[in-house]
């Protein structure tokens, strides 16, 4: 007669390995996604440290361009994250990520990329614009938002261009935003390092401030508004406008993996602290470099100073509510972790 231990183990076994026990992963929504060509940030493959392994330091003898570049081409951490070299290896392995960690996406950047991670995983992108720098005409957003293809105005990267929030030029889209209850993430905060210097000539480091959008909040008052980046390192700034102005949230993106742990904590709790934790959304800011996703979520979950409900509540909660998910729509994310999970040979 078999013991009561082997019994027990052999229970245990037929629940961890039953197809009914597999366990949903918590869906995550990444606000700040990019879909890219794989030469789009130079050519592949580029090696990114995360944190970057220290910042530049140029003597302007010398042209700029090199130096960074030269960062990305032979990196010096000991585990560098490389971008792929083929197209359909950087969307496979993105839409991999994206089930593997069961990550809904706000994606922008190339049209024509954007569509090719939607085919291959339809259910997990939210259609962002297909041009970050210079945005497209009005009737051409106005198209792409009725059908389908566009659910948030961003990332808007007029800051690359030397051209604030609060410029005449933005205005009839602001107020297009508002007319179509849209999102709007702009992009307020760092860049390349030293990215005047390799043609981004009207970039300027004073519109990292997020208190330029006070004015269009004023204006438009329906508008909600994602300041990608967190206006870091402006931190006063930062919470001055989030405390004046209740319906304007803030991403993570890039800062989360590109910043040393400790300076990234510091701003992090610092928001935390002040009481903004319900409106801190996830970003990771991926571009040509998949594993970035993961990495940017293993900073949140691993914070020591974040409890297990402000971990969700940045990681998803907050995306929800500022997206204005339905209740369907979030059963419908938590569904999608199940058949990530799904046993071999189970249908997905």
């Amino acid at each position: 007669m078999p013991s009561l231990r082997l019994i027990l183990a052999a229970c245990c076994l037929l629940v961890l390995f039953h197809p009914q026990s597999v366990q949903a992963q918590e869906p995550i929504i990444d606000m700040h996604m990019h879909a890219l060509h794989v030469d789009d940030q130079g050519p592949p493959p580029l090696g990114m440290c995360t944190p970057l392994d220290g910042m530049p330091a140029w003597d302007p003898a010398t042209p700029y361009t090199p130096v960074l570049m030269g960062m990305f081409m032979h990196p010096t951490c000991a585990d560098p994250l490389w971008s792929p070299t083929r197209e359909e290896d950087l969307v496979r392995q993105n839409a991999a990520a994206m089930e593997k960690l069961n990550v809904i996406g706000v994606v922008s950047g190339a049209d024509d990329r954007i569509a090719a991670l939607r085919a291959l995983v339809p259910q997990r992108v939210i259609p962002g614009m297909g041009n970050n720098l210079m945005l497209p005409a009005m009737e051409v957003l106005r198209a792409q938002h009725a059908a389908g293809n566009l659910a948030v105005l961003g990332e808007v990267s007029a800051q690359y261009l030397g051209i604030a929030a609060d410029d005449p030029k933005l205005e009839p889209y602001w107020a297009l935003a508002e007319e179509l209850d849209i999102p709007v993430a702009l992009h307020i905060g760092p860049g390349p390092p030293g990215v005047i210097y390799m043609g981004a000539t009207g970039y300027r480091a004073r519109l990292h401030s997020p208190l330029q959008l006070e004015e269009v909040l004023v204006k438009h008052p329906k508008l909600r508004v994602d300041v990608m980046h967190a206006g870091f390192p402006m931190l006063d700034d930062t919470m001055a406008l989030l405390y004046a102005h209740p319906q304007v949230y803030l991403d993570t993106g890039v800062i989360v993996y590109t910043q040393p742990r400790p300076a990234f904590y510091r701003y992090l709790q610092a928001l935390v602290d002040a009481g903004f934790g319900k409106r801190i959304l996830f970003g990771s800011d991926q571009m040509v470099w998949p594993g970035a996703i993961e990495r940017s979520v293993n900073v949140i979950n691993e914070a020591p100073f974040l409890s297990a409900g402000q971990k969700r509540d940045i990681l998803f909660n907050n995306a929800a509510r500022f997206l204005r998910l339905t209740p369907a729509q979030v059963e419908a994310y938590r569904k999608l972790g199940k058949q990530s999970h799904a046993p071999e040979g189970k249908a997905r």
